[in-house]
């Protein structure tokens, strides 16, 4: 069987879970993998045969895709921000909406904390809650590199994959295992950031079979009756633990940003900012504790 006849046999057999397009990304997510070559290759190589073993092995991830497992599980990786991480079923799938997060707060990083730098001798300090597979905090400190990050998660296996990424990556992190809602500490940090479980019950039917059954309930869900719980808690946190004028960021739910800037409001956090996302879905917000950021 040659590239081309394979990558039309993945549409075919996937087409009662996903479109043609999608489809074809995976398989070509799995040829790379499988067949050590570019998605540029693939398209050039069309007429080549595929050898016996790595045939059977793309059949394997096609067979493990048909079920609604994660490409992502299926291959242990996912990329992000130009980075891979390993990933498995105590761990979130990293998300582009999340990468947009990460380069606004990197952005804003290297322009306001570059300059403050300079006339301080202490290092920026960020505290990432919830890391998962520690995508948010890894990625920090790849590109800030001059930054003391610390993460922690209530998860102890997710901590052990986020270590490991840690370690692959090459990137020092402080790993805390510990739940927000009853964490405290005397440290003190320039940026807070979370992604922290804000999909609600209600919006269990709309989401896709290979989440739902493939991903930690732990890390994505809330109730109904009390969606912005960890927001909360995190935002009370922040406000004992920021320094002066320091930042807070959430990933957030497209359906809660009135009601997550009304809580920081009512918190008295200032200089709230919204921000969509690629997708023009309410993701992203950034508060501070002073009226002095700019």
């Amino acid at each position: 069987m040659t590239i081309g006849e394979l990558a039309e046999h993945y549409v075919m057999e996937l087409e009662p879970l996903y479109d043609s397009n999608e489809a074809r990304t995976l398989f070509n997510m799995a040829a790379e993998k499988v067949l050590t070559i570019s998605s540029g290759e693939l398209i050039m190589q069309k007429d080549l045969d595929i050898s016996f073993i790595d045939l059977q092995k793309l059949l394997s991830i096609l067979n493990d895709l048909q079920i609604g497992k994660p490409i992502q599980h299926i291959l242990a990786e996912a990329h992000f921000y130009g980075l891979v991480f390993n990933v498995d079923e105590n761990v979130l799938i990293p998300r582009p909406e999340t990468e947009e997060l990460v380069d606004w707060i990197i952005s804003v990083c290297s322009k306001q904390f570059a300059v403050d730098s300079l006339t301080s001798p202490e290092r920026l300090t960020i505290l990432d809650i919830g890391t998962g597979s520690g995508c948010i905090p890894i990625t920090l400190k790849k590109h800030l590199p001059n930054a003391k990050v610390s993460t922690l998660d209530v998860s102890p296996e997710a901590i052990a994959v986020a270590r490991q990424n840690a370690i692959q990556i090459g990137t020092e992190i402080n790993f805390t295992v510990a739940d927000i809602l009853t964490f405290t500490s005397e440290e003190k940090f320039d940026i807070i950031v979370s992604n922290p479980p804000y999909i609600r019950d209600l919006e269990k039917k709309d989401m896709h079979n290979n989440v739902l059954l493939h991903e930690p309930h732990l890390a994505l869900f809330v109730s109904d009756e009390d969606p912005l719980l960890f927001y909360n808690a995190i935002a009370d946190f922040a406000k004992t633990n920021l320094k002066p004028n320091g930042q807070l960021y959430f990933e957030i739910n497209e359906y809660l940003g009135k009601e997550t800037i009304e809580m920081l409001i009512g918190k008295s956090f200032v200089d709230i900012e919204l921000r969509q996302d690629m997708q023009g879905k309410d993701r992203m917000v950034r508060a501070a504790l002073s009226r002095e950021l700019k």
